[in-house]
Formats: structure tokens, sequence, C-alpha cells
């Protein structure tokens, strides 16, 4: 019988081979880029989809996360190479980690919530299935 990584999670790979290929395309020179003054820059957003698999690994590792808490901020990334890095990095903790987890794991529950307000309560792995399509 295949596991619920094997059913749920099985797009992943294909998932974070394709977002490889699209920050593949960034460049160092257009890191600044804004399409507005108020928007986040090129790199910034860039940065941001390299760290996605971090949350899935908190997911994972968790049960929890509250987003009414201070979280550390990244040091901004400089380089089309450092940012490849970083979601090698990233992807290979996640999946990993995924490889690790067993089916009670992936089953358990996550909880997001914002002090007392919980927004978000399922098992984990639909949380990272999720987390695909947001890439």
């Amino acid at each position: 019988m295949p596991s619920i990584r094997q059913l749920s999670l099985g797009d992943l790979e294909i998932e974070l081979r394709e977002t490889r290929r699209v920050l593949e395309r960034v460049t160092t020179e257009k890191l600044d880029w804004k399409h507005h003054d108020k928007s986040r820059s090129f790199g910034n957003l860039a940065q941001h989809i390299a760290e996605l698999p971090t949350f899935a690994l908190t997911i994972l590792n968790q049960d929890e996360i509250d987003f009414a808490r201070p979280h550390p901020r990244s040091v901004a990334i400089a380089t089309r190479e450092k940012l490849l890095a970083t979601f090698d990095e990233n992807a290979a903790k996640l999946t990993s980690a995924l490889d690790a987890a067993d089916d009670e794991r992936l089953q358990a529950h996550f909880k997001m919530r914002r002090g007392e307000s919980v927004f978000y309560d399922a098992p984990r792995f639909r949380r990272c299935a999720e987390w695909g399509s947001t890439t």
C-alpha cells in the first residue's frame, strides 16, 4: 500500500525541480528591480521563493506556528548563486525530512494561529501538499 507521502506529496519533487528552474533565470543584476516604489524587490521575492521549503519544514517539525510571535528576518541574498544555493539546501532538508516522516506524523494535525485565533488546523500532509501549489 502506498504511503501518505507517496499519495499526497508525489508531485513535490516536480514542484521543487520546476521552482529551481525558475530561480535559475534570476539574474544578480536585476535583484534590486521593483515594479513600483511600494513593491518588494525582485530579489526579495526570489528569496521568498527560495526559502519556502523552510515553511514546510516548520509544518513537519512543529505542532503549530503563531504568527503573533516575532520571527527572525533573513539576511538579504545578494547573488543568483547564493539564491540557488539557499534553495538547494532548503529543498534537500525538506526532502530528507519528508523521507523520514512516517504516516502517523504526516496525519497529525498542524495549526496556524495568530495569538488565540486558530485559522488553520489540518493534517500536516494537507498543508505540505498545499505548499507545493504556492510555488
